[in-house]
């Protein structure tokens, strides 16, 4: 099959047009100090591709950590490299409009700290979310002061799945994503390169700031501080709410992180719930129709931006035939009877897209997609009766190692494999070992060695930053996970059906199966009664009341709910009835682990 030229520049001529300068100051710090996000991190990727990375991901990590302010059109700049995200400015008659904040309020204050230097103290007159992923929301207190009453303008649904995908299961993502994104990872030509999307995730203060415009329908105009915007909804695609738009006075396209350069995620692997390419692909479609013919340039929230109409049309085009081909071909094949993992091994791209480069799998990979479009229609069981209940992961292992006859014998096996190349087939037999024995030392030591070698050699940066976070953590060397995305700004923007649904899945189930207590709550600010019944391990919230007693009555604000669940103190609360009913309840409580084990029973 045909493989891109490394002797083709376009790339990286389009990375630095526009270039006008970067921060001075390499290290962003946060208030007491400590390093958020450092620009001078990548300065090692220069020259050929080392032993140690795959030369077609070194070349996307060259490319990914190029940083500073750059101009894409008349009146419209990016800060790129200062996150894992970009941020974009738009010009507008009075100041300037912010789309995508990054990950980190010290990120975003220092890209708009840049922009300034280069532009001029135009005030922000709105912030664009283009979806609902932190880091295109999480610095918006870094350009937006508190009080500043400006447009805050997003998809619909921006917000319930903006703090729903922080809350609900973003411990288990967080823990997830130290794998993918290697942030706690050496920087290094044997470390961690990049995440193929961009360098990495910053690690400072997560905020959000309420949008209060929300775009309802695609070809909805606004107009804010004089410029003129075209919005495509896209729900489904690269997030549950995402849009598109298009500046049409400056013939300038926006979208969002709905084609970048690179394959992207129809499963992220920190994980997430699980994307439609099919309806991502025909949105594609949808924006080449609306708006390629009335833009000269292309830009995103990631990397860098495509020049041309015609270019920009044909980038869009096989963006949207990548998508397609995953979804159509995968369904072609389960259809034959073969299972996700047996289509991913036999699936290949078409010469037109195997030879693009912004088609290739650095973020998310053909393998590990298909396999999500085959979990999207098919679900987990692969229809073997073998798989319908098998044993759980410890138990599978130890009985795996004692059918091979003991790690003894097991490990000279795997060495064996290594040395001839087997290190899919190493990886999978020494993970049995460790599991079966996480104390071996020596298929651990082994283990290591051979996540290192699948890492180095993955062209995918979230492949290669889960082999050798993998590595890390089988040799000791595990950190504690450095972001918290349930932060302060996220949490008050729950809806207090949100807050109770966050206490109902740390429920322990078995332990509250004979319990049963009902308290109601009477909400002043906003006005709203519910009411809470544990019975059966569920906690059930209605607004429906049969006219029985209830054990407690609490009369309150959001405001003291959200103190509640985190405190327990009951200050300033009213309360009429048996107050044991809320200490019973936070005592059937789980706390999540934000370091649980992965790579170990």
């Amino acid at each position: 099959m045909p493989q891109p030229s490394f002797d083709d520049r376009t790339d990286f001529d389009n990375a630095d047009k526009g270039f006008l300068g970067t921060a001075s100051q390499p290290q962003i710090t946060d208030g007491a100090g400590r390093v958020v996000w450092d620009l001078d991190a990548y300065a090692f990727l220069h020259g050929e591709a080392p032993d140690t990375a795959n030369p077609s991901l070194w070349r996307q990590s060259q490319l990914a950590a190029k940083h500073g302010l750059y101009r894409v059109c008349e009146g419209i700049f990016q800060v790129r490299g200062f996150d894992l995200s970009n941020i974009s400015f738009v010009e507008g008659d009075q100041g300037v409009i912010v789309v995508d904040p990054l990950l980190s309020v010290e990120c975003a204050a220092a890209a708009l700290s840049l922009y300034r230097e280069h532009r001029g103290e135009r005030p922000v007159t709105a912030v664009i979310y283009s979806h609902s992923h932190a880091d295109h929301f999480g610095g918006v207190r870094g350009v937006l002061s508190d009080g500043t009453k400006v447009p805050v303008i997003a998809p619909s649904g921006f917000l319930e799945h903006a703090v729903a995908e922080n809350v609900y299961a973003g411990t288990a993502m967080n823990r997830r994503s130290v794998f993918m994104y290697g942030a706690v990872l050496p920087k290094g030509a044997a470390g961690q390169i990049g995440a193929g999307l961009g360098p990495t995730t910053s690690t400072g203060t997560i905020s959000l700031i309420e949008p209060n415009t929300y775009v309802t329908r695609t070809g909805q105009e606004v107009v804010v501080d004089g410029v003129r915007m075209v919005f495509q909804l896209t729900p489904g695609t690269e997030a549950p709410a995402e849009m598109n738009f298009s500046l049409p006075d400056r013939r300038a396209l926006c979208m969002a992180e709905n084609a970048t350069h690179t394959l992207h995620n129809v499963l992220t692997l920190r994980g997430a719930l699980v994307r439609d390419p099919h309806v991502w692909a025909n949105y594609l479609t949808e924006a080449v129709e609306l708006f390629s013919g009335g833009s000269d340039v292309l830009f995103a929230s990631h990397h860098w931006p495509t020049w041309g109409t015609e270019e920009l049309t044909l980038f869009l085009s096989r963006q949207r035939d990548l998508y397609a081909y995953l979804h159509d071909q995968t369904l072609r094949m389960l259809n034959q009877g073969h299972t996700g993992a047996e289509i991913a091994e036999r699936i290949q791209l078409p010469p037109a897209l195997e030879g693009a480069w912004h088609a290739r799998g650095y973020y998310g990979s053909v393998s590990h997609n298909v396999k999500a479009v085959y979990q999207r229609y098919m679900g987990w069981f692969d229809g073997n009766p073998a798989h319908l209940w098998a044993l759980p992961p410890e138990e599978s292992a130890k009985k795996h190692v004692e059918f091979m006859g003991g790690a003894r014998e097991v490990l000279p096996k795997a060495r064996a494999a290594v040395e001839a190349g087997e290190l899919r087939w190493a990886a999978q037999v020494l993970d049995y070992v460790v599991f079966a024995d996480p104390g071996d030392t020596g298929a651990r030591a082994l283990l290591a060695e051979v996540y290192d070698a699948l890492g180095h050699g993955a062209e995918n940066g979230t492949w290669r930053n889960f082999y050798l976070q993998g590595a890390a953590e089988l040799r000791g060397n595990k950190a504690p996970t450095p972001i918290d995305s349930a932060s302060p700004d996220v949490m008050r923007a729950l809806s207090i059906a949100q807050v109770f649904d966050s206490v109902a899945v740390r429920v322990d189930g078995p332990r509250a199966w004979d319990t049963t207590l009902t308290i109601d709550w009477n909400f002043t600010d906003p006005v709203e009664e519910v009411r809470l019944e544990l019975a059966n391990g569920v906690l059930v919230q209605t607004t429906a009341h049969d006219g029985s007693d209830a054990d407690l009555t609490l009369t309150l604000t959001k405001a003291q709910l959200l103190r509640l669940v985190a405190t327990q103190s009951l200050d300033g609360i009213t309360t009429e009835g048996d107050t044991d009913a809320l200490t019973t309840l936070f005592g059937l409580l789980d706390d999540a682990d934000p370091d649980f084990a992965i790579v170990t029973p």
